[in-house]
C-alpha cells in the first residue's frame, strides 16, 4: 500500500519525526497511524537504551515566572547541534510550560506530567528515536514568594530563578538574578551555607596560615577571618553587587526599600565552572 505525502506529513505533525522515519514506519504499519505512532516510540526507546551509557553534557537551560512563582529546568543532550535544533528548544518550552501551569514539587513529578495527553517521559524517548541522541530532562528547581523574576542567559546553557519578600521593579530583580548568574553564589546567606562547607573552608585557612608560619594559638582565628571572607565572596546578600562594588547585593536591595530582600534563588547551568 503507497504511503502519501499528506499522510507523512500528518504523521510528522503527530510526533516530530523525520520525513523518512514516518514514511518507513507508515509503510511497516501498512498506513494504520496508531501502529506506525507506536513504531516510531519503540525506536526511540531502542536507541534510548543503547545510548544509556553516553554522557549528555549539552541541552537547553529554560527559565520563567509568574506572579509568586518562578522554575528553571535544563533538556540535556550530547551534542550543541542537537541543542540548538528548534523542535529540541520547542519541547524544552513546552515542558516549562507545564511546569509552570502545574507547579509539581520535584523533577520526577514533573516527568510525571502530561502535554497534550502524552507523557513527558515518553515524549523526551520518542525525541531520542528522532535525533539518536542520549536525552535526558536533568533539572528542575524553582522558589516561591511575594514576587519571583527569571533569568536565562543568552545561549540557554545557564538560567536562574529568584524569589524576594515583596513585589519590586522588574528591573531590581532581574539585577539580582544576573547577579546570581555572574557570581554563582551558593547560599542567600551565611545561615544557608552547608556544614560540610564551613568546616572545609575554615580547614583550609588553618593550612594555609600554618604553610604561611602562623602561630599554631592563632590559627582559628585566622581561618575565621578567612572564612567571613568566603562569606562576602559566595553568599548572595554579602557579595559586592556587580553594578556597583562599593555596596553589597543587600545593600543594593536595601536602597530601594529598606524592608527588601531576596527570600530564594536557584542556578541551573551546562557549563564548566
Amino acid at each position: 500500500m503507497a504511503v502519501t505525502m499528506a499522510e507523512i506529513s500528518k504523521l510528522r505533525t503527530m510526533t516530530g519525526a523525520g520525513m523518512m522515519d514516518c514514511k518507513n514506519a507508515l509503510t511497516e504499519a501498512e498506513n494504520d497511524f496508531d501502529k506506525a505512532v507506536e513504531i516510531i516510540r519503540k525506536k526511540g526507546q531502542a536507541v534510548a537504551a543503547k545510548r544509556s551509557d553516553r554522557e549528555a553534557s549539552e541541552g537547553c537551560v529554560l527559565a520563567a515566572d509568574k506572579d509568586d512563582f518562578a522554575a528553571v529546568l535544563a533538556l540535556k543532550c550530547e551534542t550543541d547541534f542537537v541543542a540548538k535544533n528548534a523542535d529540541f528548544v520547542a519541547l524544552a518550552q513546552s515542558i516549562l510550560d507545564v511546569a509552570m501551569a502545574e507547579k509539581p514539587a520535584s523533577l520526577d513529578a514533573l516527568k510525571a506530567l502530561s502535554i497534550e495527553g502524552r507523557n513527558i517521559q515518553e515524549l523526551i524517548t520518542e525525541r531520542i528515536g528522532i535525533t539518536g541522541e542520549k536525552m535526558e530532562l536533568d533539572f528542575y528547581e524553582f522558589v516561591q514568594g511575594a514576587a519571583c523574576v527569571s533569568y536565562i542567559h543568552p545561549g540557554n546553557k545557564l538560567a536562574t530563578v529568584v524569589a524576594f519578600n515583596q513585589t519590586l521593579d522588574h528591573k531590581v530583580a532581574r539585577d539580582v538574578a544576573m547577579q546570581v548568574a555572574a557570581m554563582s553564589p551558593v547560599s542567600l546567606d551565611r545561615s544557608g551555607v552547608p556544614a560540610d562547607v564551613i568546616e572545609k573552608e575554615l580547614e583550609i585557612g588553618r593550612d594555609k596560615a600554618r604553610q604561611e608560619g602562623k602561630p599554631e594559638n592563632m590559627l582559628d582565628k585566622i581561618a575565621q577571618g578567612r572564612l567571613n571572607k568566603f562569606y562576602q565572596e559566595s553568599t548572595l546578600l554579602e557579595q559586592a553587587f556587580i553594578k556597583d562594588s562599593k555596596i553589597t547585593v543587600a545593600q543594593y536591595l536595601q536602597s530601594v526599600d529598606k524592608a527588601l530582600t531576596a527570600t530564594a534563588f536557584k542556578r541551573v547551568t551546562l557549563n564548566e565552572e
